[in-house]
């Protein structure tokens, strides 16, 4: 009796050795498993840029149709981006500042890219002969980039050709 409730011990002591190297999980390159810093994933300053090109296609072709569903995706996605990345950047603050850094780095460059995006659709807006479209998304340019920004200045001259806005901008 007293070699039955041996026997579970003697598996686990024996049983450890036999199976060790059977399984082995090793990360031979890390950088395969971080799936969403690839170009193809929908997460990524990269797709939003390929969103504009799309957008940007179709405008040559006079598809403005299709050029504004490009264009509304690519601010939607940088929209979300610019959230997520603030986010990050608010939640480590005064604890790592790598991170911080980093997420301030990306806000910016996903910032001007939401700039490109709007500026792109309201030019469509404005082609199209739907001005009042534009202004708004020219405003939140300005606001988003600063006035003294090169895309601000550029929103607000933009502003001052739609009749919107009268006085010019000295910056």
């Amino acid at each position: 009796m007293k070699f039955l409730k041996l026997i579970p011990i003697l598996f686990i002591f024996f049983g450890n050795f036999k199976y060790k190297n059977i399984v082995h999980a090793e990360i031979k390159k890390p950088e395969d498993f971080k799936v969403l810093s690839f170009d193809s994933k929908k997460l990524s300053i990269s797709n939003v840029e390929y969103f504009i090109k799309q957008g940007d296609k179709y405008i040559n072709n006079e598809d403005f149709d299709k050029a504004k569903v490009y264009y509304l995706d690519a601010r939607k996605l940088a929209k979300q981006l610019a959230s997520f990345y603030s986010d990050l950047n608010s939640s480590f603050k005064g604890i790592d500042a790598r991170i911080p850094n980093e997420m301030q780095s990306k806000g910016k460059q996903i910032l001007k890219i939401l700039a490109e995006s709007n500026e792109r659709l309201a030019s469509m807006y404005i082609k199209t002969e739907e001005p009042e479209v534009a202004v708004p998304l020219l405003v939140e340019t300005i606001r988003i980039m600063s006035p003294n920004s090169q895309e601000g200045k550029k929103a607000y001259e933009r502003l001052i050709q739609l009749g919107f806005v009268e006085t010019k901008f000295k910056g």
